[in-house]
């Protein structure tokens, strides 16, 4: 089971602004919150996802090939919560739509770079 899942920035207030409001629209509260680091969850036994200041103080770099991936309900929630990161000034990395049979993919980048996805897997036909 993953516990928690960090992300860096380079400016915690616009970070913290930014996953504030798309938190909220996929139904995370703020857990936490220091100087440098802060958390929303889904509740306990949930992942908690964090955006953080580099604790080295060094700049916060995005990984090649590093992805966060969320969950969703819906093909309906995935448009919405790809439609919310254009809205607070994410970048596109491919629009919401199918990715092979089964899944219903958008990808993104926030506001430092970092990429991830919303997903929704369609059940197989009977």
């Amino acid at each position: 089971m993953i516990s928690y899942l960090t992300l860096g920035t380079n400016d915690i207030e616009k970070a913290v602004a930014f996953y504030d409001a798309l938190m909220a629209e996929m139904g995370a509260e703020k857990v936490y919150a220091v100087e440098r680091s802060v958390g929303w969850g889904w509740g306990v036994g949930t992942p908690m996802f964090i955006v953080t200041k580099p604790f080295n103080e060094q700049p916060a770099t995005h990984g090649g090939g590093t992805m966060i991936a969320f969950d969703a309900k819906s093909k309906n929630e995935v448009d919405r919560w790809y439609a919310k990161v254009m809205d607070l000034g994410g970048t596109d990395e491919g629009a919401p739509g199918m990715r092979g049979e089964h899944m219903y993919v958008a990808y993104c980048r926030d506001l430092d770079g970092n990429k991830f996805n919303f997903i929704h897997y369609l059940p197989p036909a009977p």
